[in-house]
């Protein structure tokens, strides 16, 4: 049986006739049958564990398990409907939990799908955007630099590709790729002419038919393999576990102190085990998990609703603690909505309206201004594009667009340009070399140059002058003196002053060799002008800004652009003052790690321009060894490195390279400095709002507790029984509960310092509010209406002593049953009414529930929720036999509902002390 040859094994012309296609691609209707039966580019999902298994991750964990325990001693006990309860509790909290889990997962993934990913495809010879996808074999897909290459294929073209098959084979190194006749190698990673998907364009541009996509790549097949791998847990989750312990640590040893002491006054033993258990169940916040869980899931799609993509759901949690943000200029700061303004040349300039040129008096100038657009639409991505789609195909790169937009306003098609200039060889850029260079042979006669071949160079003025010896002005070359260049970078110092950003063009024609090094095809350059385009500041970035300053966050700006653009664009956004210096990157190299971390811990502020990528990366480290909790946006290939080393990596995803969006946290799917503002923002929320829920939950222990702490220390009847617990617990506190984990920001959040990396959820504020003062009220209220139902029919502290021995052995007679059952009733009440007053007092740690907004339609669904419950077991008989209730006469309410009010008075002075002495 012969063996079938690889695809990097045979000639190109082979694998046209095996895959029915040809250099023009596929027919869209061959396309769409291929993708009907193939299926859609996308790699298998991730391997889920056995459902059960996951159902069961949510009965054995501490919380669960405690329950679990209390159950079966009460069984021991010989309650046994009691134990029955406790594990339904159990039960029912576990499914909860369950599905709160896979929805938020679901929700994530969702989301995370919504990243648009499209790829620039041929079909039936005309270029196209189409979503990756929907890619199949034989379709030919052009990549530029920047690109995660959608599917394997095999290389028709490239020009100085090179790709990061990290991902892959581990490699660091970016590999060299080039089309070749036929290769003896064994794996695709090795051969030359291959590209895998999965991996990243690194540089340079390439053509490449596929041969195998979704789960038939190399990559589908290492992720059936991986699929299965743990994530690690987030800090936040560390925090959770810790603190799960802790409370079951408390619980523990609260039940056994009160069996102890039970003991100690003669309590018998069953008696005393009875108490305890009331104490491991009063202590357990049962929702504690599914809050956590509702918490980030909803922060999440609130982020999303601000057009803020979350990729990794640890960088919510790092959020709240941002303390610099490294933003780029373009973009982010700036609308990223780019037209040229002005070409300037050695002989006068042609002022654009963006639309339209507006004619200059010189006719030489005006030709002069034709070439250089010309020139400047050739070193764009744009150019290989043919045909309809340019528009759409160039919108990656606003400055692209720009440029092809101006050379069309200056009388040249770019899709004739396209088409009759093929290109010969391209340097891409180079942010080291801040360059760019591509030989076309041009025919255009009007321009002077008739079926030549022509190096375009593009860049940076201070580099492209540097290769120039040669000057164009008035129609005719000369040689450039020490003058001329004093002229040039002048010009281009005024109008980068005038915030425009500032690009140089210049050219080399007669026949460049295609094989000279690139030192040698960019040199003996003829300067043919400046090019000034337009990026208007974004409208909302100046509020942004001054959010960020409230916030105590300090926004740096840190741009390849020059220091006069980028300075005068920092003022205009407020991000700057007066005082503002610039620091390039030359003189960033200039300094030592120790002098940097002296410049930027010493104050005033700095705008970072020309900077280059791995002058990023020192800036983000440097902050970091001074405690800074840094953020950093980026859009391009060289931004990797920083985005990776950053606490939250911030891409592009409007027009961030897939290299950008694959090494970041978050991806801003507008662009927007704003939105990033407002997901510094929903980050905060969601840790206060997992506070907000501690609070709510471990303040009403507190009421739950007390009833059998007076029952051992001063011999009364329990104002409660253990079923009674689990009703406020799991029944009428568990939707408001959540309710507060999915609070939107409240007012004043970004007026605070950050949070620190290291900040508990459980600290010493949060313990003395939650216990010493919201939840001794509540326990005060409750154990005053237990007290007011036996004072109401007689009987006093001597008479309720003497009760309680026969209550609790089941010989009292029927009348003290009754107004046990009553008294137990009012203290169930009291607690429900006073947590709905809690509900409102959680919603601040410092603002009066008075002063908090409205807004969380989950709360008012809690709190209806909980009125109905109580009301249910309060008054129907099915219900009152269950928990050992009666109905209370409608008389009771009115007092009852003193109880919120006292909570919510008492909150809101002590938020007003706390408030008055942080002022002194």
């Amino acid at each position: 049986m012969s063996v079938q040859p690889e695809p990097w094994q045979v000639p190109i012309e082979s694998l046209y006739r095996s895959l029915e296609s040809g250099p023009d691609g596929l027919a869209d209707a061959d396309a769409a049958a291929r993708l009907e039966r193939v299926g859609p580019n996308r790699l298998p999902e991730g391997h889920r564990r056995n459902l059960v298994l996951r159902l069961l991750d949510q009965l054995t964990h501490f919380l669960a398990m405690l329950l679990g325990v209390a159950g079966a001693l009460a069984f021991v006990a010989g309650m046994p409907q009691l134990g029955w309860a406790i594990w339904a509790v159990v039960a029912i909290n576990a499914a909860f939990s369950f599905w709160q889990e896979e929805k938020a997962e679901r929700a994530l993934l969702s989301l995370q799908r919504a990243m648009p990913h499209e790829s620039r495809v041929r079909r039936g010879g005309r270029l196209e955007l189409v979503p990756a996808t929907e890619l199949v074999p034989g379709d030919v897909v052009e990549l530029l630099h920047g690109d995660r290459i959608p599917a394997d294929g095999r290389l028709l073209a490239a020009d100085a590709l090179r790709v990061d098959l990290s991902s892959l084979t581990g490699e660091s190194v970016p590999a060299d790729r080039a089309p070749a006749a036929s290769e003896a190698v064994a794996t695709a990673a090795e051969a030359g002419s291959i590209v895998l998907g999965g991996t990243t364009v690194v540089s340079g541009r390439g053509r490449a038919i596929l041969y195998a996509t979704g789960r038939e790549t190399a990559l589908g097949q290492v992720a059936r393999v991986t699929a299965g791998v743990t994530r690690l847990p987030t800090a936040l989750a560390l925090q959770i576990k810790s603190l799960v312990r802790f409370i079951t640590l408390l619980s523990v040893a609260i039940g056994v102190g009160v069996f102890a002491l039970g003991r100690v006054v003669g309590i018998g033993w069953w008696e005393g085990l009875l108490f305890a258990i009331g104490m491991v169940v009063a202590n357990v916040p049962e929702g504690l998990l599914p809050a956590v869980t509702l918490a980030l899931a909803r922060g999440a799609q609130r982020m999303a609703g601000h057009r803020v993509l979350v990729r990794n759901m640890a960088a919510i949690e790092t959020l709240a603690g941002v303390t610099v943000i490294c933003t780029d200029k373009t973009g982010t700061l700036t609308e990223n909505r780019m037209a040229v303004r002005q070409v300037w040349t050695p002989g006068g300039a042609v002022v654009l309206d963006g639309t339209s040129g507006a004619s200059a008096s010189d006719p030489e100038t005006r030709r002069q201004a034709r070439l250089l657009l010309c020139g400047a639409a050739l070193c764009t991505e744009a150019a290989v594009v043919a045909g309809p789609g340019v528009e759409r195909a160039v919108a990656r790169d606003p400055l692209d667009a720009a440029l092809v937009s101006a050379a069309h306003a200056a009388g040249i098609d770019p899709e004739h340009l396209f088409r009759d200039a093929p290109r010969l060889r391209e340097l891409p850029f180079d942010p080291v070399r801040r360059r760019m260079t591509v030989v076309a042979r041009l025919d255009l006669p009007g321009l002077g140059l008739a079926g030549e071949a022509v190096a375009f160079t593009k860049g940076a003025t201070v580099e492209v002058l540097e290769r120039c010896d040669r000057l164009r002005a008035g129609g005719s070359d000369g040689p450039i003196d020490e003058e001329g260049r004093r002229a040039v970078i002048a010009e281009s110092e005024r109008l980068a002053g005038a915030g425009l950003r500032v690009l140089a063009m210049a050219f080399r024609s007669g026949e460049p060799a295609m094989t000279d090094a690139p030192e040698v095809l960019e040199s003996g350059l003829c300067f043919l002008g400046l090019v000034a385009v337009l990026d208007p500041p974004r409208p909302g970035v100046a509020l942004a800004l001054r959010r960020c300053r409230e916030a105590g966050i300090r926004a740096v700006m840190v741009t390849g652009d020059h220091g006069a653009t980028a300075l005068t664009v920092a003022r205009e956004v407020g991000l700057a003052g007066a005082g503002a210096v610039v620091v390039t990157g030359s003189e960033l190299d200039a300094m030592d790690d120790g002098a940097l971390r002296r410049m930027l811990g010493g104050g005033g502020e700095r705008v970072f321009a020309r900077v280059r990528p791995e002058q990023k990366l020192r800036l983000v480290q440097a902050y970091q060894a001074l405690g800074e909790v840094v953020a950093v946006t980026g859009d391009g290939v060289n931004d990797a490195p920083a985005l990776r080393a950053a606490n939250v990596g911030i891409a592009m995803g409007a027009t961030g390279t897939d290299v950008a969006r694959e090494a970041a946290d978050i991806v801003l799917l507008d662009d927007d400095f704003s939105s990033l503002v407002r997901a510094i923002e929903e980050g905060r929320a969601i840790f206060r709002n997992i506070r907000k829920f501690l609070t709510y939950i471990l303040s009403s222990n507190v009421p739950e507790l007390v009833p059998f702490l007076a029952m051992v220390a001063i011999r009364i009847p329990a104002a409660l029984t253990i079923l009674q617990i689990l009703a406020v617990d799991l029944g009428t506190d568990m939707v408001p509960a959540l309710a507060l984990g999915s609070e939107p920001p409240e007012p004043g959040l970004m007026r605070r310092p950050p949070d620190r990396p290291d900040s508990p959820l459980l600290d010493r504020a949060l313990l003395l509010r939650a216990y010493l003062l919201l939840g001794l009220v509540q326990a005060a209220c409750s154990m005053g209406a237990f007290f007011a139902v036996y004072a109401a029919h007689g009987l006093g502290l001597a008479e309720m002593r003497r009760l309680a021995p026969l209550l609790l052995a089941g010989t009292a007679p029927p009348e003290a049953e009754t107004i046990q059952r009553l008294a137990t009733t009012a203290t169930l009440a009291a607690i429900v009414v006073s947590q709905m007053g809690n509900l409102f007092a959680c919603r601040s740690e410092r603002l009066s529930a008075f002063r908090v907004p409205r807004g969380n339609r989950l709360l008012w669904v809690g709190l209806a929720l909980e009125t109905v419950l109580l009301a249910a077991v309060v008054y129907l008989p099915p219900l009152q036999r269950i928990f050992g209730t009666a109905s209370l006469p409608a008389v009771t309410w009115p007092v009852l509902l003193l109880a919120p009010a006292a909570l919510l008075a008492v909150d809101a002075a002590a938020k007003r002390i706390v408030a008055v002495r942080a002022r002194r």
